[in-house]
């Protein structure tokens, strides 16, 4: 099966009501809760749009469905080897801006180091944080957002350079386009979670 990944933006406040060792079961109960309308629909979701869950906290959260990636962790993971494979050719702003981008979401350090997760807000017992693979706060979202509209108009720049280092006739992410849709994918989580004021959240069942 691998490693699967639910992008969700949610509001921080509603979380914080509670004490940290609790905010990660009230958003999951929220998520899971038969109210949402998630769960049991004929239709699957469609694919980079946004779901949004009824029930008494609906309008708390929201979860986001990336395009060509089945919900599977391994489309991000992919889009970060490719990157390692062509970030020496980007010009160097473009590059700074997506190591910031990539290592703040998806991607570890060139030493396994990563920076996906603000500490402080959620309980740090591992018992509690299990299938956390992103939680950022409103304000490293806001500057993860900032990141991306610096990055974002620059990023046909780096097809060139994608194509002779990191393009690949099969596997995940080989092509530019699919770069740059899941780089988008991301950007439009950020936008949306910045214009509310909320956090987000990557969560791996």
């Amino acid at each position: 099966m691998g490693l699967d990944i639910n992008v969700l933006i949610a509001d921080w406040s509603w979380l914080g009501e509670v004490p940290p060792r609790d905010r990660l079961a009230r958003l999951r109960e929220a998520w899971y809760a038969d109210e949402t309308g998630l769960w049991h629909r004929e239709e699957p979701a469609a694919e980079g749009e946004w779901e949004r869950p009824g029930g008494p906290h609906g309008a708390c959260f929201d979860i986001y469905e990336f395009r060509g990636t089945l919900g599977s962790f391994k489309a991000h993971f992919w889009a970060g080897h490719r990157w390692q494979q062509f970030r020496d050719h980007a010009e160097p702003e473009i590059r700074t801006g997506l190591d910031t981008l990539l290592s703040g979401l998806i991607r570890d350090g060139p030493d396994g180091e990563g920076s996906r997760t603000d500490a402080g807000f959620f309980s740090d017992d591992p018992a509690l944080f299990y299938g956390v693979l992103l939680a950022r706060s409103p304000d490293s979202v806001r500057e993860l957002a900032a990141t991306w509209e610096r990055v974002r108009p620059r990023l046909g720049e780096l097809r060139g350079v994608f194509a002779e280092h990191a393009a690949a006739a099969s596997g995940w992410v080989g092509h530019f386009e699919g770069f740059t849709d899941l780089l988008e994918d991301w950007g439009r989580v950020l936008t949306e979670a910045t214009r509310r004021g909320w956090g987000v959240v990557g969560l791996s069942e």
